[in-house]
């Protein structure tokens, strides 16, 4: 039986500390999805990373505020991004297609149902979705929340079996990540209310934080669905969650039974 993952990737494993775009962090998880690939997982992959990798583009010699340097640097990055991503999959003779999506596309109704037979239609022909969001048109109150959101938000309408959540730590805690008494919690049954363990700092990059991710871990596991937040810096981790799930630090949210 074939299975769908959701993968999203998240800025501060894309993004170097200078803030532009790590090429070879990109290319481990290309090579890792091509291997899900020819184990005859579905993926979808939502993936940040296009401020960082327009960032570096362009020098800017005059003052532009927030939203007009989302606008320009996103759609610059995106290009070469998704360009990026083009080159890495062309290696294992894979096809990869854009979606960029918005908030009002999950409403029900036409657009809804035009992106899920999108998506649909490429995995169907062996294409790989990368999506993210169409940051030069959604700039206010229209954004997700983050990439956390939209990757909870596609993995409900593509009825996957998993969402793995890639962040720079490995999962949720007890307390403070770096803090010796804080222990990872590994497993979160139905139900479980965590949210006094979740700290609110949002990434060096990116929209989200834990915050964000224990928000749509909690939402989407009550569809059903498993949720797996895990270290996307650490080495090979895709093929070890496959592999060696029991061995390698994450935290899973345990689907609710669905009737």
């Amino acid at each position: 039986m074939r299975h769908r993952i959701v993968v999203k990737v998240g800025s501060n494993v894309l993004t170097r500390t200078d803030g532009k775009l790590d090429v070879t962090r990109m290319s481990a998880l290309v090579d890792q999805i091509a291997w899900l690939r020819q184990q005859d997982y579905e993926v979808i992959l939502v993936s940040s990373g296009a401020m960082a990798s327009g960032r570096g583009e362009l020098k800017v010699d005059h003052d532009m505020d927030s939203v007009e340097q989302r606008q320009l640097f996103s759609a610059l990055g995106q290009a070469k991004l998704i360009g990026l991503y083009y080159d890495l999959f062309r290696e294992y003779h894979m096809h990869v297609g854009q979606v960029l999506t918005m908030k009002e596309n999950f409403e029900p109704g036409e657009q809804y149902e035009n992106q899920r037979a999108c998506m649909t239609v490429m995995l169907e022909n062996g294409v790989l979705p990368i999506v993210n969001e169409n940051d030069t048109v959604s700039v206010t109150e229209l954004m997700f929340t983050d990439n956390d959101e939209l990757s909870g938000l596609i993995a409900r309408m593509m009825e996957a079996d998993t969402l793995i959540l890639l962040s720079n730590i490995d999962g949720i805690y007890t307390g403070h990540p770096d803090a010796p008494s804080s222990q990872l919690i590994r497993e979160v049954e139905p139900g479980t209310d965590l949210s006094k363990y979740i700290q609110t700092e949002k990434s060096a990059f990116g929209r989200g934080g834990m915050h964000s991710k224990y928000t749509t871990a909690s939402k989407i596991s009550q569809d059903g669905i498993r949720v797996i937040i895990a270290n996307g810096e650490r080495d090979s981790i895709l093929i070890d969650l496959i592999k060696h799930k029991e061995t390698v630090p994450h935290t899973e949210f345990i689907p609710h039974p669905t009737h």
